[in-house]
């Protein structure tokens, strides 16, 4: 039964939103699509209601998850194929099935997890049947995009039907069949050939290559003084060893020990005892865009070192009055300062376009956060409208997720600046490389103590100190812009309660 729900949510399904009076508007028109196909035709009949009703809403169906089929050999079916659940996916790793042969599928039920090149992701089947054939098993790799990966059916009794269909859509016997056919066919002998007697010519004319030509005196010399006349090089005609060349000829000292002594080296240069380990599709993602990151955007670095000892001051005595509602880390702050130093100096939110630059209106802070599978950055949206307990929970929750592989994939995808801090493993200081398409990437590094100047002339005392490294994009920051951005950055550092403001 069609109904305005469905229409409504199939709409939904294909990332548009459909008006709840727009969608009962066309509940007739897939109706009376529906109805002019037979019953033996029920998916097909559903799939074309489904495009009319999408193109009637403006909408083009640009995947092919999903093809319908029948056959003499196999009822009416629908083939799922391999999707592309993020921009750069073009084969992902199969996952754990939920689903079962046999069992019932409706509308946005998991169907499998896959791994795409940025997390791992839940399938959600859009189709209403039963599961009658797994054609890619957990754990595959390297599926390509819109591969054939499970057979539904409209009704359960011909689930036992497809045992042997195979992703061609043939039965499983019928390669088998086809070898069978072709194994008479003998190979066909090739015609003796006898180049045996260029055989002698090759040794003849490497033995030629070898010869060397020499004077008899040369020679009866170069044999009382134990010369080797390969060593020596000929003065006469056409290079033939002559007396003069024997009698001229210095030996290399310690030349032939050290030859001797060679092998030694050999031993050590042996092969040493190896693991490959293979490659996920996010880390090949990952080692794709990163290199074309450091060989297309021209990089420059910026450090500042920052006092951290007022932060640190704020983040006590707010934690202490949170009630254990929420515990802020130093991170924390360092989103919020980055998110409001971007708002001060949006010339760093920005990219490179090609034929313009562009500048973002909000500031969407990517925490790069370290998983099992890879480097991923989920982001804080809007992070210069948020508040230091609510920047703190939501990163805590993209981080938990991303390890576990749940994101989604907005959740992860775009973003306009990133920050990765490498200071809770004790590194005082390093560069990282810009995530693109954006122009800037912060690297934090560890606070430690240090004796700076005091207010006084000739004072010292003791400050916590972080230092903090901008990667730019020369295309897109100058110099004195990058600069602007950290005193800004180092402003909100140094003075937190302007964050609280």
């Amino acid at each position: 039964m069609i109904s305005s729900t469905s229409v409504a949510r199939l709409a939904v399904a294909t990332g548009r939103r459909v008006a709840t009076q727009r969608a009962a508007a066309l509940v007739p028109l897939a109706r009376a699509i529906a109805s002019h196909n037979t019953p033996s035709r029920a998916f097909s009949a559903s799939a074309s209601a489904r495009r009319h009703v999408l193109t009637s809403t403006g909408i083009t169906l640009k995947s092919n998850l999903a093809r319908y089929y029948s056959s003499k050999t196999y009822p009416t079916h629908l083939v799922i194929n391999m999707p592309a659940l993020s921009p750069t996916m073009t084969t992902g790793n199969i996952g754990t099935w939920q689903k079962k042969v046999g069992d019932a599928i409706a509308p946005g039920d998991v169907l499998v997890e896959i791994e795409t090149d940025k997390a791992q992701m839940d399938f959600e089947c859009q189709e209403e049947g039963f599961l009658a054939k797994i054609l890619v098993d957990s754990g595959a790799k390297d599926v390509s995009i819109n591969k054939p990966i499970a057979v539904l059916v409209e009704n359960k009794e011909d689930v036992e039907k497809f045992a042997d269909f195979t992703a061609d859509g043939g039965a499983a016997a019928a390669p088998a069949a086809a070898e069978k056919k072709e194994e008479p066919k003998k190979a066909e002998t090739p015609k003796a050939e006898t180049p045996k007697a260029e055989a002698p010519k090759e040794t003849s004319s490497r033995a030629d290559a070898e010869r060397i030509f020499a004077s008899p005196i040369a020679r009866k010399l170069a044999n009382e003084k134990g010369l080797d006349l390969g060593e020596l090089s000929g003065t006469g005609p056409n290079g033939r060893i002559v007396k003069s060349d024997v009698e001229g000829f210095v030996p290399k000292p310690a030349a032939s020990k050290a030859a001797a002594a060679a092998p030694a080296p050999a031993a050590a240069g042996a092969q040493a005892a190896y693991t490959d380990l293979p490659a996920s599709s996010m880390r090949r993602i990952i080692a794709q865009r990163l290199t074309e990151s450091k060989q297309n955007i021209p990089h420059y670095y910026v450090t500042v070192e920052c006092e951290m000892d007022k932060v640190m001051k704020l983040r006590e005595v707010l934690n202490k009055q949170s009630e254990d509602k929420y515990k802020l880390s130093v991170n924390d702050f360092i989103v919020k300062a980055s998110a409001l130093a971007l708002k001060d100096v949006p010339e760093a939110n920005s990219s490179w376009m090609g034929e313009s630059i562009r500048q973002y209106h909000s500031s969407d802070i990517c925490v790069a956060t370290s998983t099992p599978t890879g480097l991923i950055t989920p982001i804080v949206a809007s992070a210069e409208t948020k508040g230091l307990a609510t920047i703190s929970a939501q990163v805590k929750d993209l981080a938990s997720r991303a390890r576990s592989g749940k994101l989604a994939p907005h959740e992860y995808q775009g973003g306009t600046f990133t920050i990765s801090n490498m200071g809770m493993f004790g590194v005082k200081h390093f560069t990282a490389i810009i995530n693109p398409p954006q122009s800037c990437i912060l690297a934090v590094g560890s606070t430690e103590k240090r004796l700076v100047p005091g207010n006084e002339d000739g004072e010292v005392r003791t400050a916590s100190v972080m230092a903090v490294t901008l990667s730019s994009d020369h295309r897109t920051v100058d110099g004195a812009v990058a600069a602007q951005w950290l005193k800004a950055f180092k402003g909100y550092i140094e003075n937190p309660l302007k964050m609280l403001l």
